[in-house]
C-alpha cells in the first residue's frame, strides 16, 4: 500500500522504469525448512456460519491482515479464528517504507524486515495457523526477505512444527545499478541519470514465483517488493491453475487482490460515508472468496465492525490505480471499466459480489522505485477533512481510546486519560 501515513525522516524517491531484459529481475525461489523437510497436509476448510457469506468446495477464502507496516495486529486473530481461510495475507510495503527498511538494513545488517510480522502476527498464533491448514504469503521481507524467513523458521522451531518456508528474491536492483547509467522516467519526462547518492532500487515483481512457491509445497512464502495485489493473485493461480495467458483472469485475481491489499479501507475504515460504519474500535478486515472463474464474494469475518458495501468496495477499486481501463501490473495489464459490484443482502456486515475484469497482455516494462539520500526530511500526517471533519476526528479519538483501553484490559493494565481534553481541543 503506498501512502502510508509514517513519522519518520525518509529519502526523496525516484520512481522508473525499465525494460525487464536490461533490468534481468531474477525471480529465485530459495526454499528454508525447518528440521525436516516434509511438508504439512493443508486441510479442507469447515463449512461457514450462516450469518455470513457461505464458501463452496469450489471456491478459496482469502483474508487480508495488513494495509501497510504498522496496520494493527488485531486483524490476525479475527481472520483466523472468523475467517475460515485458506490463505492468510498481508501486504506492508510501501515506497517510504521501502526506504525505512533500507536504512534499518544498513544500520543493522539482519534487519531490512518488517519485524511485526514475524513478533506479533505469526509467533502467537502459529500453531493455530497450522491446526486449520492456512497458509500465509507476505511481502514483509522488504529488503531482507531472507532474514525474515530465518526468523520465521525460529518461531516455527520454537514452537515445535514442521512448516515449509520459501523466500521470492529477485527485486533488489542495485547490483545491477552499474549498468543503468539512464533510466526512463516513469511521469513520462524521459531519460534521467541515476544520482550518485542511490540508496535502494526495487523492481515490483509479480505473482508467479508466489505461485511456483506454493505449487512446491511452501505453507509460509516471503517475498520483498512485489505489486500488493500479487499476494492474493499468487495463490489463486496455484489453487486454480491459472496460466501466465489467461489474461481476464489474472485481472480478475488482481482485482481481488487489489480490493483487500490495504486492509480496513475496503471495509469502512476510510469511506466518504464514514458515519454510517459501525463500531471503528473492532474493524473488520476483508476476505475474498474466489472461484475459478475468477468472479468473488467480499466480505468480512462476523462479529466485527466496518461496513461493506457498494461504496466501501467501489472507492477502493478505483485508488491508486490510475487509468481505469489500464491499470499496469507485472503479470497483466487490466481494465477495470466494466466492474460490476453488487450487494448481497442480509448478510452480517454487508458482502458484495465482484466480477467483470478484463485483462491484456503485460508491457515490457517493471515499474522500479529508488531512493536517495539528498538531505530532505519529510514528515506525514494523519488529516481529518471535509464535511463533519470535527465530529469524524472526535470518533477517530474515541475509537483509538477504546481499543486502547481493551488492549490494556487484556494486559491487566489501567488506561489514564489524561490526554483527552488536550486531544479534543485539536479538533476545535
Amino acid at each position: 500500500m503506498s501512502n502510508c501515513p509514517h513519522l519518520l525522516p525518509v529519502a526523496r524517491r525516484l520512481a522508473m522504469s525499465k525494460t525487464r531484459r536490461m533490468l534481468r529481475c531474477s525471480q529465485r525461489l530459495m526454499y528454508h525448512y525447518s528440521s525436516s523437510s516434509s511438508t504439512t497436509t493443508h486441510s479442507s476448510t469447515t463449512p461457514c456460519s450462516t450469518t455470513h457469506y457461505s464458501p463452496s468446495s469450489q471456491s478459496v477464502r482469502i483474508g487480508c491482515a495488513s494495509g501497510f507496516w504498522g496496520d494493527t495486529s488485531t486483524s490476525v486473530p479475527q481472520l483466523i479464528y472468523g475467517g475460515k481461510l485458506d490463505f492468510l495475507v498481508f501486504d506492508y510495503l510501501s515506497e517510504i517504507t521501502m526506504s525505512l527498511l533500507t536504512a534499518a538494513k544498513a544500520k543493522t545488517p539482519t534487519m531490512g524486515y518488517a519485524p511485526d510480522f514475524v513478533q506479533a502476527a505469526i509467533a502467537p498464533f502459529i500453531s493455530d495457523i497450522h491446526k486449520r491448514g492456512i497458509r500465509v504469503v507476505s511481502n514483509a521481507g522488504g529488503m531482507n526477505p531472507l532474514a525474515c524467513a530465518g526468523a520465521i523458521q525460529e518461531v516455527i522451531k520454537k514452537a515445535g512444527l514442521d512448516l515449509k518456508v520459501a523466500v521470492v528474491t529477485g527485486d533488489d536492483l542495485m547490483p545491477q545499478k552499474g549498468g543503468l547509467s539512464e533510466v526512463k522516467m516513469a511521469d513520462g519526462s524521459g531519460n534521467q541519470r541515476l544520482p550518485g547518492t542511490l540508496h535502494s532500487m526495487n523492481a515490483y515483481l509479480g505473482a508467479v514465483s508466489i505461485q511456483r512457491s506454493l505449487d512446491q509445497g511452501a505453507d509460509i512464502v516471503v517475498t520483498g517488493r512485489c505489486v500488493d495485489s500479487a499476494v492474493a493473485l499468487g495463490p489463486l493461480m496455484h489453487s486454480f491453475g491459472w496460466k501466465t495467458d489467461s489474461y481476464d483472469l489474472l485481472a480478475a485475481g488482481s482485482l481481488a487482490g487489489h480490493l483487500i491489499e490495504c486492509g480496513a479501507q475496503s471495509t469502512g475504515g476510510i469511506f466518504t460515508d464514514w458515519h454510517t460504519v459501525p463500531d471503528w474500535d473492532r474493524m473488520g478486515f476483508p476476505i475474498v472468496e474466489c472461484s475459478a472463474d475468477g468472479s468473488f464474494v467480499l466480505s468480512k469475518p462476523p462479529g466485527t465492525g466496518g461496513l461493506v458495501s457498494f461504496g466501501t468496495v467501489a472507492e477502493q477499486l478505483v485508488y491508486e490505480i490510475a487509468d481505469p481501463r489500464r491499470y499496469l501490473l507485472p503479470d497483466v495489464t487490466c481494465d477495470f471499466s466494466q466492474v460490476v459490484v453488487t450487494e448481497i443482502p442480509g448478510v452480517e456486515g454487508g458482502a458484495v459480489s465482484v466480477s467483470g475484469a478484463k485483462g491484456y497482455a503485460p508491457s515490457h516494462y517493471y515499474k522500479v522505485c529508488a531512493t536517495y539520500m539528498d538531505g530532505f526530511r519529510a514528515t506525514a500526517v494523519c488529516p481529518v477533512g471535509g464535511p463533519r471533519s470535527a465530529e469524524k476526528a472526535r470518533r477517530t479519538a474515541q475509537s483509538l481510546i477504546t481499543r486502547c483501553g481493551k488492549a490494556y484490559g487484556q494486559m491487566l493494565l489501567d488506561l489514564k486519560l489524561t490526554g483527552l481534553p488536550d486531544l479534543m481541543c485539536l479538533v476545535d
